[in-house]
């Protein structure tokens, strides 16, 4: 098959990118991402070597490029990663999120029916589901949770969503979506909790919490998420949403002391600065439908996959170091720039 992987140059695309190239050899992936500030082609290096895989750089809101694109290549799957995902930006600049993935997704859309794709995946969210109490450990979100969204950002991707679920029943378009739980492990981008607690402890610098740092986040280790993505897209039934998450719920300030014993430095370390506008209190997705029907299970815990994505950082430090002064952003000319 040939599968579109859209944001493929993004943090949990790249790493999604490598898991169908090492499961399924006989597969073809084309990468396609716009290159905003958080695709990095560096994250890709190792995927270059591999002939089944191809990169195209472009934005999916371009209409007459994506038309063209699906022309030209006759896509078999369409995973849509792409997106504009930081909730603090998201409050910053609405705009841009809504072009990408609101317009974004529906020009995929209109392609993937004009062309007859088999299977049309959008990447989502469990933030279109707003939040929950934290006084309230027994409740959860299943697929069934109404749609509360809380920022520009959950807005948008719920706008996506509803679209992907239009183009379903108005349509006949085979699609799938999944809603993850917060996504950590390799090449996430250093602006995010995890990477930026990491790269700002190894330098001996304060770590910002929002608040208290006491909202709660149930973390997935982004290997796990990609397992649950490519038994969707094989197996998954159309016109379903499935939630993907461990059950591995940390209050924001438990995963900062946790990487801070891990590394030897001090909670001292630790600011507490002023609360996000409309802070989410507690993401905590029940995964029954996808462990019933598909048979997913994750195989990390909060506990074991932390070191090993520690691990990773400590041993590619040229790659967020590269990221955090900016010349990330100049590999792009270093790969094509002479072609």
């Amino acid at each position: 098959m040939k599968i579109l992987v859209t944001g493929g140059a993004g943090f949990i695309g790249a790493n999604f990118v490598y898991y169908e190239l090492e499961h399924h050899h006989e597969d073809e992936i084309v990468c396609l991402d716009n290159l905003t500030y958080a695709g990095n082609l560096e994250t890709l290096k190792e995927a270059f070597d591999n002939p089944k895989f191809r990169f195209v750089k472009g934005d999916i809101a371009d209409r007459e490029f994506v038309f063209d694109l699906f022309e030209k290549e006759k896509f078999d799957i369409v995973v849509n990663f792409a997106a504009e995902s930081h909730v603090d930006r998201s409050i910053e600049d609405p705009e841009i999120f809504v072009k990408t993935n609101v317009m974004g997704t529906t020009t995929l859309l209109d392609a993937a029916k004009k062309y007859g794709v088999k299977r049309y995946h959008q990447v989502s969210t469990d933030e279109v589901y707003g939040d929950l109490p934290l006084d309230r450990t027994d409740l959860f979100f299943t697929e069934e949770t109404p749609i509360h969204t809380s920022s520009p950002y959950s807005s948008a991707k719920a706008a996506a969503d509803l679209f992907v679920l239009a183009y379903h029943r108005t349509y006949g378009l085979p699609v799938t979506i999944s809603r993850c739980s917060n996504n950590y492990g390799p090449y996430h981008f250093p602006e995010k909790l995890i990477p930026l607690i990491i790269s700002r402890a190894l330098n001996d610098e304060t770590i910002p919490v929002y608040g208290t740092g006491e909202n709660v986040r149930d973390w997935l280790y982004v290997e796990d998420h990609c397992s649950a993505i490519d038994l969707i897209i094989r197996n998954g039934r159309v016109g379903e949403v499935y939630n993907i998450g461990g059950h591995n719920e940390r209050t924001n300030l438990e995963v900062v002391k946790t990487i801070l014993r891990a590394l030897g430095k001090p909670e001292t370390l630790i600011t507490f600065v002023t609360d996000r506008k409309g802070h989410d209190l507690r993401y905590a997705i029940d995964p029954t439908k996808i462990e019933t029907e598909l048979g997913w299970k994750p195989k990390y815990t909060f506990d074991t996959g932390i070191p090993v994505t520690i691990d990773w950082y400590l041993n590619h430090r040229e790659w967020w170091e590269n990221i955090i002064n900016g010349e990330y952003q100049n590999y792009y000319e270093k790969m094509y720039g002479n072609r």
